[in-house]
């Protein structure tokens, strides 16, 4: 007997009341081996959480549960599937982007930020640029960020985060809705 159902690499690092959330196209594979986002050593992105001081010291990978702290979630787009960004992953569906939408308005984060060009342009259907959208999912600030993976070098700029940290703290504190812990599953229905 076979199950149709489908688990994700990486489950959802969210709840209510979060300053930000930080989608990626799909986890990489390490940090589907590691079992925790942005897990590649030559990855810049728990570096550059710190240096923006979007983080006040530099975590680690597996200490990923500790961005709650820092009002701080993560998801990606494509969940059942991992690898870099250019190589093979399934497209992106409708239900993709719907399953993120419903988390963005569920959860209402001040901002959401496309880890990556790709990401962001996958969700929107078309070519962006790096910086702040002019979409809007409910009242959430929709930004996309260069990639922080070794494999974009070539196309990092770390101005661009530091922009969008500055944007966050003028953006201030978002007040708590109300007490919940973190969902770590998929609460949103079938993808």
């Amino acid at each position: 007997m076979t199950s149709d159902f489908v688990t994700d690499v990486l489950s959802d690092l969210l709840q209510h009341s979060l300053r930000i959330v930080l989608c990626g196209t799909a986890a990489g594979t390490t940090s589907a081996a590691e079992r925790a986002y942005y897990a590649h050593p030559q990855n810049k992105f728990w570096r550059i959480l710190h240096e923006t001081r979007l983080t006040p010291e530099q975590l680690q990978p597996r200490q990923y549960h500790s961005l709650l702290q820092h009002g701080i979630g993560l998801t990606d787009l494509v969940k059942i599937a991992a690898g870099m960004d250019r190589a093979t992953l399934p497209k992106l569906s409708a239900a993709d982007r719907a399953r993120l939408s419903r988390a963005v308005t569920t959860f209402r984060p001040r901002f959401l930020a496309f880890t990556s060009k790709t990401a962001g342009q996958k969700f929107f259907g078309g070519t962006r640029d790096y910086g702040e959208q002019r979409e809007r999912l409910g009242d959430t600030r929709v930004w996309i960020l260069p990639s922080t993976s070794g494999a974009a070098n070539g196309s990092w700029q770390p101005g661009v985060w530091h922009r969008f940290a500055e944007a966050v703290r003028a953006a201030g504190t978002p007040s708590p809705l109300r007490t919940q812990g973190p969902i770590t599953t998929n609460p949103y229905g079938e993808e």
